[in-house]
């Protein structure tokens, strides 16, 4: 053990471990500590009594260490840790297991009255005196005490105990290493006999006072020394586990001089966060400025009264303080503004001044003053607070339309793919398209734009805007000899038709990229209804042989058509069509129902279904199925024929 000894611990799980938390649970975690000092740290394991860890760690033991210790915490958002139970394992017991330890040990419990460390200096001496001699007791300093805060130190302060009487330090804040310097002076009875208490303390403002140790000076011993200075060992006192923890002297205010002194807390801390706020025009996003320019401006054209003149900062500031402000303030860990949660004390600032922004936010409406009557003393800043947060945000929202237009325009290029991958591209040169035009380049589709590159990596050029996109549709396959081809049909910046034909590599590729296109086009308020399926070639449209280029489609577009949704919209002609046919299918069955269900013979009917009664529903049916026969009928007959040409007359 001479030299530094490396020791290999793996933290495997617990099980049955007590509940901490008012849920029934706990939360967690393990800490490693050599000799008092902190080494190791697991992760922590949520709502459970039963954790699992599995965490590995090689770590290096000093010479002269005496004990490893393993303490499972309760973590708690709010407060203090809670320390489930420990586990120690001292020098002579790790020995004795050269070839390590391996399985299940019971959990102590931690009396924190027990878990003490560190060291006091205190420089003690008899001075005589006219009438009696007095003990002089000099608290100087103290290093290495344990951290009882959340911030990972401690408030201490020291209370010296004689004959009966209590004196203290002052406080010194966030140390574990506390200067003090401080002298106390006891009456010393001749004879005197008993103790010299120091006990030191950290000191807590919204819960009772931990203790860190004591020192036990013999007075007797002392008095035959006279003097004596150095540093004292802390030393636990189970008694206090008795006794309750020590609230001290260091609570003398009234209450409403506690109130007083945290509302001017509160006060200072608000000043300078809204401060800190107006300060931080700049630092915002150039597009988050834009959003709530908008958001701005379409509220007040929604209330533009004076009495809703609060209405358009209480939209931003709704959302600006409740989503970014109050969240950060309130668990500044989770935002990574601090390594770790905040101590109780701390958290509870944190919560108040969270809930103070929210209301300056609301812009200090009598319904918040209601609700939270605990702001009262800080109406004077609230109200101060507000002024501030309207001036936040007008110049918050102050940004020009022409670098909103340009952030638009970066936004559009730089929004994320909906569909990219490489198309053949056909260009028509002059009287029709030539098959050696085609030219294969890699498109990109975004929910602003079709855009297109020579590879996936080069720089993309925009080729068409979608909100100019009056059709997608496929190509008949003749058109060009090949298929897989579809068509997008554009207006260009005069306002002209454009089409242009894009060749996939299979009918899925095809099928993807029409759905896609006209998914991201479905709401462009120019869709056409109809197109041509064919291509303009020489003279007339291949598909329905028109000679006007601009004549309107012959078939109807599919706009709304597309993966996962492959029928048409409701065509009403087509679906009075199956209902006709379906009708006609069925009529021989339905009168032969019906002749039977009035009881009437086959003559009784007349074959146009006039024979039952008007208001028979069925009647009328088959009278409207006769009427539309009948109009089916006249109009596949036509004009009457008009006598052919003879030219030629055969006879055989």
């Amino acid at each position: 053990m001479a030299k530094r000894s490396s020791l290999s611990i793996r933290i495997v799980e617990g099980k049955n471990l007590p509940a901490k938390d008012i849920t029934g649970s706990s939360d967690p975690y393990c800490i490693v500590k050599v000799d008092n000092e902190s080494i190791i740290r697991t992760a922590t394991v949520w709502k459970t009594l039963c954790p699992f860890w599995g965490e590995e760690y090689q770590v290096h033991l000093p010479p002269t260490f005496h004990t490893v210790a393993f303490y499972v915490m309760d973590e708690d958002a709010l407060s203090r840790d809670d320390v489930i139970g420990k586990v120690c394992l001292t020098r002579d017991m790790l020995a004795s297991h050269p070839k390590g330890f391996s399985g299940w040990t019971h959990l102590m419990e931690v009396d924190p009255n027990e878990e003490v460390q560190g060291e006091i200096h205190l420089r003690l001496e008899v001075v005589p005196g006219t009438h009696a001699s007095r003990l002089r007791c000099s608290v100087l300093e103290a290093r290495d005490l344990a951290p009882k805060d959340r911030n990972g130190a401690s408030d201490p302060f020291v209370r010296v105990y004689y004959n009966g009487q209590t004196q203290e330090t002052s406080v010194v804040k966030k140390s574990c290493y506390p200067r003090w310097n401080e002298t106390f002076e006891f009456e010393l009875e001749e004879g005197a006999i008993g103790a010299l208490l120091v006990e030191a303390w950290d000191w807590d403002l919204v819960s009772r006072n931990d203790f860190l140790g004591k020192v036990v000076v013999n007075v007797q011993r002392l008095c035959s020394a006279q003097q004596e200075e150095g540093w004292f060992q802390l030393q636990p006192d189970q008694s206090k586990s008795q006794r309750g923890q020590c609230s001290g002297l260091h609570r003398p205010q009234t209450e409403d001089e506690v109130l007083e002194q945290s509302a001017h807390t509160l006060r200072t801390h608000l000043m300078a966060l809204l401060s800190a706020i107006c300060r931080s025009v700049r630092a915002c996003p150039a597009v988050v400025r834009a959003t709530f320019r908008q958001l701005f401006q379409r509220v007040r054209e929604r209330f533009p009264t004076a009495q809703h003149q609060n209405v358009p900062f209480i939209a931003v500031t709704s959302f600006l303080c409740l989503r970014f402000f109050s969240p950060a303030i309130l668990s500044p860990k989770l935002f990574h503004l601090r390594e770790r949660h905040a101590d109780a004390r701390t958290s509870r600032t944190l919560l108040l001044l969270a809930k103070a922004v929210q209301i300056v936010g609301n812009m200090d409406t009598a319904v918040s003053r209601a609700k939270e009557a605990w702001m009262e003393p800080l109406q004077p800043t609230v109200r101060q607070g507000v002024v501030q947060m309207k001036d936040f945000i007008t110049k918050l929202i102050d940004i020009e339309e022409k670098e909103e237009l340009d952030l638009q325009r970066a936004l559009n290029s730089q929004a994320p793919p909906v569909k990219e991958g490489p198309l053949f591209i056909h260009r028509t040169k002059g009287k029709g398209p030539l098959a050696s035009s085609f030219k294969k380049l890699y498109f990109s589709l975004t929910t602003e734009a079709l855009s297109f590159s020579k590879t996936a990596s080069s720089k993309k050029s925009v080729f068409i805007k979608l909100a100019s996109i009056r059709a997608v549709e496929k190509v008949e396959e003749k058109s060009f000899g090949s298929s897989h081809v579809m068509q997008v049909i554009y207006a260009d910046d005069v306002g002209r038709a454009q089409t242009v034909y894009l060749q996939c590599k299979c009918v899925n590729e095809l099928n993807q990229w029409l759905s896609a296109l006209r998914k991201v086009s479905i709401d462009n308020r120019s869709l056409l209804a109809s197109y041509h399926p064919g291509i303009f070639r020489g003279d007339k449209w291949s598909c329905c042989h028109q000679k006007n280029k601009t004549d309107l489609g012959c078939d109807k577009t599919h706009s709304r058509v597309t993966l996962q949704e492959w029928s048409d919209p409701l065509d009403h002609d087509l679906e009075a069509q199956l209902i006709f046919r379906h009708l006609l299918g069925v009529e021989a069955a339905l009168r032969e129902k019906y002749r039977i269900l009035s009881g009437e013979t086959e003559t009784g009917i007349s074959p146009t279904g006039r024979g039952g009664a008007p208001e028979d529903p069925l009647a009328q049916l088959f009278h409207v199925l006769q009427d539309l026969q009948d109009a089916h009928s006249s109009s596949l007959a036509g004009p009457p024929p008009r006598e052919p040409h003879r030219l030629l007359e055969l006879q055989t």
